[in-house]
C-alpha cells in the first residue's frame, strides 16, 4: 500500500524516511565509466588507482652538474681539494637527465671549480673539476620510485579527482580512469506566470509575468556537486502536462526536479501529479524555510517537488537533494539524520561548508516546532566572529546573495537572545570571512557605493553592512561587535547630531566619529503626489497609508519627534507599525502601493522615480571604535572616504548628499 504523508514530517524523520525508501529500491552508487586522465578533473573514481609505473622510473639528476662516484671524492677537503678527471671520473648533466651508468652521486655546478692544462700559446682547457667536500650517496640525484613506486596506492576510490591528481595519474603511467557516471538531473520549472530570460531582453517584465531562474539555480548547484544538469523548457501549469513531463524526465534521467507547484493552491499540481504516476513518501516538511517540499518515487526514480521561492528552493536542495546525489557518485555517507559535521559542505567548492562558533548582534525569535535557517552575515571583530541576520522571507535571492552562512533554529527553540553562541554553516570561505569589514548601524546607500569601492581598491576586503538602525548600531559597538556604525541621531536638547549620544551610551569607550555625508530626509510620494501629502499632519488624513521605519533608526527617531511636536498620536498613523529596515526597501513600498508615503532619504527617491517632501537635513556619520583606527581594515575605508575621487562623484551623483565634510574628523573621544 502506498504511503502518502499530508502533514509535515519532522526533518530528522524526513531525510529517514527518504534513505530508506532509496535504500530499498537498491538505489546506491553509479555504475563506472572510462574516461580520459586528462579530461576527469572533479569525476569520482570508480575504482582506486594504483601506479603502473615508478616515477621517476631512472635515477636522474636532480640538479646541474657533473656526475660522480662518491666514493671517489672521500678525500675532498678545503685544504686539499680533490680533482676528479673530466669524461673518466666526472661527467656533465642537466637537471632531470640519466644518471650515467656506475655513477651515484652529483655535484652541483655552483660547488666546483674547472681546471686544466695549460699548452704554450693556448687557452687553458678543462680537463678536470675540483671539489672542497665529499659526496653523500645519490647527493642531488633522483632515484628511481622517488616520488611513486610502481604498484603503489595513487588515489583510492570514491576521491573526487583533483589537477595534481591528474598529475600523478599521469607520472604513473595512467591514460584512462574509471570514474562513477554523472548523476543526470533533470530540472523541470513549472508555472504559466514565469518566462525565459530572454524574453525581457529588450523590455521590463509585464505583470503577471515572472523571470525565471531557479531552473538555473539548480542546476548549477546540480553541477558544482559533479551531476549532469539537463534544464526543461518552461511547463505550464497544468495536471496533464506537468504529468507528461514527470514521465518523460523519470526516464531520462537519474533524479528529477520539478520547481514551483508544490504547495496546495488550485494550481499547484506536483503532488498529484507524482501520486498518478507512482508513490508520494514526503508531503511538507517542518523547515523554514521550505515547508511544501514534495518527495516522490517514479520509474524507481526521486522526484523532488522544490517550492517556488529562491530561498526554499535552495535549502531544500541542499537537504535533501545534495546527499542523494553525493551518495549516487560514492563521496559521502548516506545521512539517516541531519549531518552533524555540514549540512552545506559543496565537495567541488573548497572553502564551503566550515562550521564556525559565533555571537548573534540582535535577538532572533522563531517558530517552536520547525527548524529554521536563517541566512546571515559574519564578520570577525576583535577576536571574535559576529553574525547578524540579513533577511528571512522565502523569496529573497539576494539574502543568499549578500549571506556569508546559514544559522539553524532547532524546532525546539523559540529563538535565540542577542550575545547567544551559536553554530554558523559557512557558504563562503574563512578567508573572506576575517576580511569583512563589518558595519552595524543606520542604513545609507553610500554604504553600497563603498563597497563596492572597497572591493575594487582592495580585493582582498568586503563590507558587511547590517541595517539596525544608529540605536542598534552604537549598541553593537558598546558590545564589540562592529569596526564602525553609521548613524544620524539627534539630539533634541542641544540639537547637535551623533556627539551627545555617543558621549552617553559609549562613555567607557573611545571613539572616532568621522563625517561621511550630510543628507536630506523627506516624505516620499508617487510621481505627481496622487494623495496630495504636503506634511506630517497629512499622515493621519483617512486614506492615506504610511510605511515606517524599525525602532532605533534615526529616522524612525525623526518621525516621532516630528508627530510629538504636532501633537500626533503614533497610533493614529496607519502603517506606524509597518517596518522596513532600508530607505529603499521604503521607496520600494512606496512605489508599488504597499504605502502612499514613507520617511526616508532623497537619493533613494531618485533612484526609483518618486517626488520627495523634504523634511530635515541631517548629519550621517561613521562612529569608530578608536582601536580599530590603525587596522588595515579602517585604514582602507578612511582612504576610500577621502582619497578615492570616484566615491565622492558616485554618491553626489546619488542626489541630495553635501560632501563638504566628508571624511573630516567630527569628535573624538
Amino acid at each position: 500500500m502506498k504511503q502518502v504523508f499530508t502533514e509535515s514530517t519532522p526533518l530528522e524523520k524526513a531525510l529517514e524516511i527518504l534513505f530508506s525508501r532509496l535504500d530499498s529500491m537498491g538505489m546506491h552508487r553509479l555504475p563506472s565509466e572510462t574516461v580520459n586522465v586528462s579530461e576527469a578533473q572533479g569525476r569520482v573514481t570508480a575504482e582506486p588507482v594504483f601506479a603502473r609505473y615508478s616515477s621517476p622510473f631512472y635515477h636522474s639528476a636532480a640538479m646541474d652538474g657533473y656526475a660522480v662516484r662518491f666514493t671517489d671524492t672521500f678525500t675532498a677537503s678545503e685544504t686539499a681539494p680533490c680533482l676528479l678527471k673530466i669524461g673518466e671520473n666526472a661527467v656533465y648533466v642537466d637537471t632531470g637527465d640519466p644518471m650515467p651508468q656506475g655513477f651515484n652521486a652529483v655535484i652541483m655546478i655552483e660547488d666546483l671549480n674547472i681546471a686544466g692544462s695549460q699548452e704554450a700559446g693556448k687557452s687553458p682547457s678543462p680537463e678536470f673539476i675540483e671539489i672542497y667536500q665529499p659526496a653523500t650517496p645519490y647527493q642531488h640525484v633522483r632515484t628511481i620510485g622517488e616520488d611513486i613506486v610502481a604498484t603503489e596506492l595513487i588515489i583510492p576510490e570514491n576521491h573526487r579527482i583533483r589537477p595534481i591528481d591528474v598529475g600523478a595519474m599521469l607520472a604513473s603511467g595512467h591514460l584512462t580512469v574509471a570514474v562513477r557516471k554523472k548523476p543526470v538531473v533533470l530540472v523541470i520549472p513549472t508555472g504559466t506566470e514565469i518566462i525565459e530570460p530572454d524574453v525581457v531582453r529588450n523590455r521590463p517584465p509585464e505583470p503577471p509575468e515572472i523571470i525565471e531562474y531557479n531552473s538555473h539555480v539548480l542546476a548549477g548547484l546540480s553541477k558544482e556537486l559533479g551531476a549532469e544538469a539537463v534544464r526543461c523548457a518552461i511547463v505550464r501549469d497544468d495536471f496533464e502536462a506537468i504529468k507528461d513531463a514527470i514521465r518523460e524526465a523519470s526516464v531520462l534521467s537519474d533524479i528529477v526536479l520539478i520547481n514551483a507547484g508544490s504547495g496546495k493552491g488550485s494550481e499547484d499540481y506536483t503532488l498529484s501529479a507524482i501520486a498518478a504516476l507512482g508513490e508520494v513518501i514526503i508531503s511538507g516538511v517542518s523547515i523554514k524555510p521550505g515547508k511544501p517540499l514534495i518527495v516522490g518515487i517514479v520509474d524507481n526514480k526521486p522526484v523532488f517537488g522544490i517550492p517556488g521561492y529562491p530561498v526554499s528552493a535552495y535549502l531544500t536542495f541542499q537537504l535533501f537533494v545534495r546527499p542523494v546525489i553525493t551518495r549516487l557518485l560514492g563521496v559521502s555517507q548516506t545521512p539517516r539524520t541531519l549531518p552533524a559535521e555540514s549540512l552545506f559542505k559543496n565537495p567541488a567548492v573548497p572553502g564551503t561548508g566550515e562550521r564556525i562558533k559565533a555571537t548573534i548582534s540582535r535577538q532572533i525569535s522563531s517558530q517552536l516546532g520547525v527548524d529554521e535557517f536563517i541566512r546571515v552575515k559574519v564578520g570577525v571583530v576583535g577576536n571574535k566572529y559576529i553574525t547578524t541576520p540579513v533577511g528571512r522571507g522565502a523569496g529573497l535571492l539576494m539574502s543568499l546573495v549578500r549571506a556569508d552562512g546559514i544559522l539553524r533554529v532547532p524546532a525546539a527553540s523559540e529563538g535565540l537572545s542577542s550575545g547567544s553562541e551559536v553554530d554558523i554553516e559557512l557558504i563562503r570561505g574563512k578567508d573572506e570571512i576575517k576580511n569583512t569589514i563589518v558595519c552595524i548601524g543606520s542604513h545609507d546607500n553610500t554604504l553600497d557605493i563603498m563597497a563596492n569601492i572597497i572591493k575594487r581598491t582592495y580585493p582582498e576586503f568586503s563590507l558587511s553592512s547590517a541595517h539596525v538602525g544608529s540605536m542598534g548600531g552604537l549598541m553593537a559597538l558598546k558590545k564589540g561587535e562592529a569596526h564602525f556604525a553609521g548613524t544620524h541621531l539627534l539630539d533634541e536638547q542641544t540639537g547637535e547630531y551623533n556627539v551627545p549620544v555617543i558621549k552617553k551610551i559609549l562613555r567607557d569607550k573611545k571613539i572616532v566619529l568621522v563625517n561621511l555625508v550630510y543628507r536630506r530626509q523627506g516624505l516620499l510620494v508617487k510621481k505627481g503626489n496622487p494623495t496630495g501629502i504636503k506634511g506630517f499632519e497629512d499622515l493621519v488624513r483617512d486614506g492615506v497609508l504610511f510605511i515606517n521605519r524599525q525602532p532605533g533608526s534615526g529616522t524612525r527617531l525623526l518621525l516621532d519627534k516630528q508627530l510629538r511636536e504636532l501633537g500626533i498620536n503614533p497610533f493614529m498613523v496607519k502603517g506606524y507599525e509597518r517596518e522596513e529596515y532600508t530607505h529603499m526597501a521604503v521607496a520600494s513600498a512606496v512605489l508599488t502601493g504597499l504605502a502612499d508615503t514613507g520617511l526616508a532619504v532623497l537619493s533613494s527617491a531618485q533612484a526609483l522615480g518618486l517626488d520627495f517632501i523634504p523634511v530635515a537635513n541631517e548629519r550621517y556619520d561613521l562612529a569608530i571604535p578608536h582601536e580599530f583606527m590603525d587596522t588595515e581594515k579602517i585604514k582602507a575605508v578612511i582612504d576610500i572616504i577621502r582619497n578615492n575621487g570616484e566615491f565622492r562623484k558616485s554618491v553626489e551623483s546619488l542626489g541630495g548628499y553635501d560632501t563638504k565634510d566628508m571624511g573630516k574628523v567630527m569628535f573624538e573621544s
